[in-house]
């Protein structure tokens, strides 16, 4: 069985939506200047009006339609400008960084994440703490609908134990333990290499990973509530406390 981790959609609707909507007024600026240019193309044929008295009449229509494109176009600038820094502000700058997703590579910005509860984890394949897999799924359907998103950062930092490519992780996560939280290409959470997610969090107060199955608990607000180590399984009550505050919480 071929691996179908899901992937939050509402980051990508609102980008394509931002893309999309700055383009309609210069659409309706041209529209509005081809309409009054076959306006008086036809008045021309029904009246028969005389050179002299249609050249003021199409300079009248090319001077609506390229005003009307003018607006437009002003109106399509300030309103890209105006989603882009709303989205920049709106986005924690924890959260402002794009990932590989797990099964196809399609870049993901964390930043569609924003305003929910996240747990991040590092996870391997062919670990100890391997079996955690069921208790982070159980968790991200037991809260999801509130808010609620594990996401899976999968490293080959600590024993080798992932050694293998994206495919691999994939299939062996959803064929063995239903993953279906959103997952990320393999990564590094250690060392000089560190990916600048787990370096912040590290920065923020959270404890670095000794080994898989690290935990980092980020609240609404984007900032980080707490780290926990490899030995807190997901449906302790340490930490099942702290995400139902959390879901509490308004960002």
């Amino acid at each position: 069985m071929t691996q179908r981790l899901t992937a939050e959609p509402d980051g990508e609707i609102r980008d394509a939506m931002k893309e999309t909507l700055p383009i309609l007024p210069i659409v309706i600026g041209v529209s509005m200047s081809l309409l009054a240019f076959i306006t008086d193309k036809m008045a021309f044929r029904a009246q028969r009006l005389s050179r002299a008295k249609l050249l003021p009449r199409r300079a009248g229509a090319m001077l609506i339609g390229l005003t009307a494109l003018f607006c437009g176009s002003l109106f399509a600038q300030t309103t890209a400008a105006g989603s882009s820094s709303k989205g920049t502000a709106s986005c924690p700058a924890l959260l402002n960084k794009t990932f590989p997703r797990l099964q196809d590579d399609t870049p993901q910005n964390l930043c569609q994440y924003a305003g929910k509860v996240l747990l991040v984890v590092n996870t391997a394949s062919y670990c100890g703490f391997t079996p955690q897999y069921e208790g982070l799924e159980k968790l991200y359907g037991d809260y999801s609908a509130q808010g609620f998103v594990v996401l899976g950062f999968p490293s080959n930092d600590f024993g080798k134990q992932e050694p293998g490519k994206s495919k691999e992780i994939a299939d062996f996560c959803y064929n063995t333990y239903g993953v279906k939280f959103p997952m990320f290409s393999k990564t590094v959470v250690s060392g000089k290499e560190i990916n600048p997610l787990f370096s912040e969090l590290i920065k923020a107060g959270g404890s670095a990973p000794s080994w898989n199955f690290h935990k980092y608990l980020i609240g609404r607000d984007g900032k980080l509530i707490n780290s926990y180590a490899s030995m807190t399984t997901p449906q302790s009550n340490r930490i099942t406390a702290d995400i139902k505050k959390a879901l509490a919480q308004q960002p």
